[in-house]
C-alpha cells in the first residue's frame, strides 16, 4: 500500500536507529548497575518481599505520595500508566512500516484493547500538556533568588522573586530553581510526540480500513471510540485521502513515533544521571526497598547508624571497634547500594525544596540540590576514575583537581584533554554557586571528603530535620538519614559541629540533659503547685500503681516556658482524677538532640539509660508534652528494645474533655470586656505532626475551648512551616538568612491571630523568642519601591499592617485557664 521504496528505507532506518539505540541503553543500564553494586550493603531492604510487593503496588496505583496539587497528581497518573500500557503500540509500529493493516494477534483488534490505547493515547497526551502548562506556570526562578543565601546577594531583579527566600508564606521558593530544563523540556516533548502519534495512528488507521473496504470487522466506529470522528473526516466520506497517501502517512508517523523513542533511549543510555527520565524505573526500586516495609516514610524515628552494614541498637555497639571502622558518611565509598539509588532517583520536581524552612529562610540548604549535587559527585567520581585510567595520576592538573582547584586556567586544560570542569548542568551549577552551597564550579570532581566538597558545612547544619523534604518526596528520599549520616560523620569522626554544641553534648554526658543542669532541679516545674505531684521510687512504689507516668522532659524542667506547660499538665491531670506519677530526678534525656546532631554513642548511652530506668519503674504507659520526646520514646526506644504506649498530652487531654473530666469554660464579661472571641492559630510541632501524624487532637483541644476562634496558617499541617528547633538547632544559632521562628511568627501574626497555640515546649520556646525582626527586610526597600498594590496586599491582614507579635502559648496551658474558671464561678 505505501511507496516500496518510502517503506523500506523507513525501515532500514528505524533499525539501525533501534540498534544505537539499544546499545546506549544497556550501556546506561549498565553503568548504573556498577554504580548500585558499588555501594555497601544496606540489611532488610529486600524483605519481606510480598509486603513490599503489595505496598509498591498500592503505592504506584494510589499516587497516594503527590500531595497538595490534585490535577498533578491526576495529570501524572496518566502519563505515567500511559508508558507502559502503549508499550505494544511501539511493536506495532515497526510492523506499520511494511503493513499498514497489520494488528497484533489476538489483541489487535479486540474491542476492550482498542478503548485501552485510545483512552490512554489522549489521557497522556492531555496529561502532558497539563503538566507542561504547569511546569511554565510555575517557571524556573531567578539566579537573584538563590543568591540571596549566597555571598553577594542580588537586589536587582524587582520581581516577587526576590520575595520567595524571605521566610514570607505567601512567597514559597521556587521549587524547579536548579533543576535541568533542557531535560525535563525533552522528556516532556518526546512523551507529547510519542503519544500525539498514536492518536494519529489510530485516526489513519479508521480511515484507511474504510477507504480500503477490505471487510475487516474492526472498521467499526466502536473499535474506534476517540478517534472514529476525525478517521472519518480523512476517509471517502471526507477528503477522500488514497490509499497511498493514507498508508504512507502511516509510515511516516509510525517512523517518528520510532525514532522519537530510539532518542529518548540514547539520550538517558548517555545521560545516567537524568533523573526526571530515569526515575520511570529507578522510582519503583527505590518504592520497593524503601526504610519502612508498611509503606509509611522515613519519618518519625531515624534510621539505625550502620557499622559495616550491620546498624548499632546498643551502646556495646559502639565500644572496641576496628581501628578502620568508619562512622557515618564521609567519602563516596561509604555510601550503601540504597543511598546511591536514592540520589539518582530524584526527578529534580522541587516539591521538597519549596517548603524547606532553611531554603524559604535564605540558606545556602536545599535538599534537593543537597540530592543532586550528591548525585553528581557520585556520577563523576566514577567517571573520572575511567578518565584516570587513560591520563596518568602524575598529571598535575588531576592533582590540582583533587586539591580542590577551581581556577578558570585550570578549567580550561580540562577541557583540553576531553574533561568537563564540573559535573552538573548550567542550571544547577549557577544557583549552587550563587548560593553559597558550592564553589564556582560546582561540587568537586574527583572522591573527596564529602563535607565541605559536595555539601558545605553550614548547609549540613542548617537542616531542621522538619521532615517536610520525606514528606513531600513523590519517590521517597530520604533526605533526612542522610543528613544525619553526614553529621555521624563530622561529629565523631572529624570532630567538626557548632561550638555551641560542645556545651549540649557535655550537659548530656555529666548531667543527663543539654541545659547542663543538675538532677536535683528536675522537679522545681512542680513547686508551686497546691497538691504534691506523686514521685515513683519516693511516693509510690512503681508505675504499677498508676495509670500513667507523666514524662517531663529536659525543657519541661529545666526551661521557663516548659515548666509553666508541665504544670499546667499535672492540674489538669489532677483535675481529671487521672492517677499518674513521675520520675523527678531519675528522669533523663532521651538522646533526641545527641542523635539529631550526629552523636549516635551519646544517644544510644542515653536512650539505654531512659528505657533501664522506665523498664525498673515497671513503666507500660507514658503521657509526654514534648514532641522530640514523644518521638524518640514512641519511635526510637524500641530499636533498643523498649517498647511503652505512648500518647501526647494533647491527646490524653483532649480524651479527657470529651469524657467531661475535665470542662472548660468561656471567660466572663469581667474578665473579657471585649465580646469578640479570642481568635487563635496553631502551629504544627514538626515531631508531632508531620512525623508521627498528630494533626487533629491538638485543634480539637484548641476548638473545645469556649469564646475561641480558631484560624488556620496558610502553611499548616502536613505543609506546616517549622519553628527551627528540630535537629538540635534549639542549642545553637543560626547564621545566616531570616531566623526560622520570625518567619513563622510573622505568618501567625498575618492571620490576625491574639494567640498561637503550640504543643512542644520547643515551639513555646522557639516562637516565644521571635520577634519578626529578621523578617523586617522581607521586602527590600528598591522591591518595595517597586511592586504594585496586589504584591503589597501581601504583607498586610485584611488591608491593616500587621498587629502586634501574637502571644505564645501551649494548649494545655490555655485548658487550664479554661478549666480553672469553672472553680472560680
Amino acid at each position: 500500500m505505501a511507496t516500496p521504496i518510502l517503506s523500506v528505507v523507513s525501515w532500514v532506518f528505524a533499525l539501525f536507529a533501534s540498534l544505537f539505540a539499544l546499545m546506549a541503553f544497556s550501556r546506561g543500564l549498565m553503568h548504573l548497575w556498577r554504580q548500585f553494586s558499588s555501594g555497601g550493603p544496606e540489611p532488610e531492604r529486600t524483605t519481606p518481599v510480598f509486603q513490599r510487593l503489595g505496598t509498591l503496588m498500592w503505592t504506584i496505583l494510589s499516587h497516594r505520595e503527590f500531595r497538595g496539587r490534585p490535577w498533578v497528581k491526576v495529570a501524572h497518573w496518566l502519563v505515567m500508566f500511559s508508558f507502559p500500557l502503549l508499550f505494544l503500540t511501539l511493536i506495532s509500529a515497526y510492523v506499520h512500516l511494511r503493513d499498514q493493516l497489520w494488528a497484533l494477534p489476538f489483541i489487535g483488534h479486540f474491542a476492550p484493547w482498542e478503548w485501552v490505547v485510545e483512552f490512554f493515547a489522549w489521557a497522556g497526551l492531555i496529561g502532558i500538556i497539563v503538566l507542561m502548562r504547569r511546569r511554565r506556570q510555575e517557571g524556573s526562578g531567578s539566579i537573584a533568588e538563590a543568591a540571596m543565601s549566597g555571598p553577594h546577594p542580588s537586589h536587582e531583579d524587582s520581581s516577587d522573586l526576590l520575595l520567595r527566600r524571605r521566610g514570607h508564606s505567601a512567597y514559597l521558593a521556587s521549587r524547579f530553581l536548579g533543576s535541568t530544563r533542557w531535560q525535563a523540556l525533552f522528556v516532556e516533548w518526546v512523551i507529547l510526540i510519542v503519544c500525539a502519534c498514536i492518536v494519529l495512528l489510530r485516526i489513519m488507521e479508521y480511515a484507511l480500513l474504510v477507504t480500503v473496504d477490505t471487510g475487516i470487522s474492526a472498521a467499526i466506529w466502536w473499535h474506534y471510540p476517540l478517534t472514529s470522528w476525525a478517521g472519518m473526516i480523512l476517509g471517502p466520506s471526507g477528503f477522500g485521502l488514497s490509499v497511498t497517501v493514507l498508508a504512507n502517512c502511516i509510515v511516516l508517523v509510525a517512523l517518528l513515533k520510532i525514532l522519537t523513542s530510539m532518542l529518548w533511549m540514547m539520550v538517558v543510555g548517555v545521560q545516567t544521571s537524568m533523573g526526571v527520565a530515569w526515575h520511570r524505573f529507578l522510582a519503583i526500586a527505590n518504592i520497593y526497598a524503601r526504610r519502612n516495609p508498611d509503606g509509611s516514610q522515613s519519618l518519625g524515628p531515624a534510621a539505625p547508624m550502620l557499622i559495616n552494614g550491620s546498624p548499632v541498637t546498643s551502646p556495646d555497639d559502639c565500644d572496641d571497634l576496628p581501628d578502620d571502622a568508619v562512622l557515618g558518611t564521609g567519602t563516596v565509598e561509604d555510601l550503601s547500594w540504597k543511598d546511591r539509588l536514592d540520589f539518582y532517583t530524584c526527578t529534580e520536581c522541587g516539591r521538597c525544596q519549596e517548603l524547606c524552612p532553611a531554603w524559604n529562610t535564605a540558606k545556602p540548604l536545599s535538599p534537593k540540590l543537597f540530592v543532586l549535587s550528591m548525585r553528581d559527585h557520585i556520577h563523576s567520581v566514577s567517571r573520572m576514575e575511567l578518565s584516570e585510567q587513560e591520563i596518568p595520576e602524575t598529571d598535575t592538573d588531576i592533582q590540582a583537581l583533587r586539591n580542590g582547584d577551581q581556577s578558570y586556567e585550570h578549567s580550561v586544560r580540562l577541557l583540553e584533554k576531553g574533561l568537563e570542569p564540573t559535573p552538573h548542568s548550567l542550571d544547577l551549577l549557577d544557583v549552587l554557586a550563587a548560593s553559597g552551597a558550592t564553589g564556582p564550579l560546582g561540587v568537586a570532581d574527583v572522591q573527596a571528603p564529602l563535607v565541605p566538597n559536595v555539601i558545605s558545612e553550614e548547609a549540613l547544619w542548617d537542616c531542621t530535620m522538619c521532615g517536610a523534604c520525606v514528606e513531600q518526596c513523590p519517590v521517597d528520599i530520604e533526605h533526612i538519614d542522610h543528613i544525619i549520616d553526614l553529621r555521624r560523620h563530622q561529629v565523631l569522626m572529624e570532630a567538626a559541629f557548632p561550638k555551641e554544641l560542645g556545651r549540649a553534648f557535655r550537659g548530656m554526658e555529666s548531667k543527663a540533659n543539654p541545659y547542663n543542669q543538675p538532677a536535683r532541679k528536675r522537679m522545681e516545674w512542680a513547686k508551686n503547685l497546691d497538691f504534691e505531684v506523686p514521685v515513683i521510687g519516693i511516693d509510690v512504689e512503681s508505675a504499677e500503681d498508676v495509670d500513667w507516668v507523666f514524662w517531663v522532659g529536659c525543657a519541661g524542667a529545666f526551661d521557663d516556658r516548659g515548666r509553666a506547660t508541665s504544670a499546667a499538665i499535672a492540674e489538669l491531670l489532677h483535675v481529671a482524677g487521672v492517677s499518674f506519677a513521675v520520675l523527678g530526678q531519675a528522669e533523663s534525656c532521651t538522646g533526641d538532640p545527641a542523635r539529631r546532631a550526629g552523636n549516635e554513642p551519646l544517644f544510644q548511652m542515653l536512650a539505654a539509660a531512659a528505657i533501664e530506668t522506665l523498664h525498673d519503674a515497671h513503666v507500660t504507659k507514658i503521657v509526654v508534652s514534648c514532641a522530640h520526646c514523644f518521638n524518640t520514646i514512641a519511635g526510637e526506644f524500641p530499636q533498643l528494645g523498649g517498647r511503652f504506649e505512648v500518647v501526647h498530652h494533647t491527646q490524653l487531654l483532649n480524651r479527657l474533655v470529651r469524657e467531661g473530666l475535665l470542662v472548660p469554660v468561656a471567660p466572663t464579661s469581667d474578665e473579657d470586656a471585649s465580646s469578640e472571641p479570642v481568635r487563635v492559630t496553631y502551629h504544627d510541632p514538626c515531631f508531632l505532626g508531620r512525623h508521627n501524624q498528630i494533626y487533629e487532637a491538638p485543634r480539637e483541644l484548641v476548638s473545645s475551648l469556649p469564646g475561641v476562634d480558631m484560624v488556620e496558617m496558610p502553611r499548616n499541617r502536613d505543609r506546616a512551616m517549622c519553628c527551627g528547633a528540630g535537629g538540635a538547632h534549639a542549642w545553637f544559632e543560626e547564621s545566616r538568612g531570616t531566623r526560622i521562628a520570625d518567619a513563622r511568627i510573622v505568618e501567625a501574626q498575618e492571620t490576625g491571630a491574639d494567640i498561637v497555640a503550640t504543643a512542644c515546649p520547643f515551639c513555646s520556646q522557639m516562637l516565644g523568642s521571635a520577634t519578626g525582626a529578621s523578617v523586617a527586610d522581607i521586602i527590600p526597600p528598591a522591591i518595595r519601591a517597586d511592586m504594585d498594590g496586589s504584591a503589597m496586599e501581601n504583607t498586610r491582614v485584611g488591608g491593616q499592617e500587621r498587629g502586634k507579635t501574637p502571644e505564645v502559648r501551649d494548649v494545655a496551658i490555655m485548658l487550664r485557664d479554661a478549666v480553672r474558671r469553672g472553680f472560680t464561678q
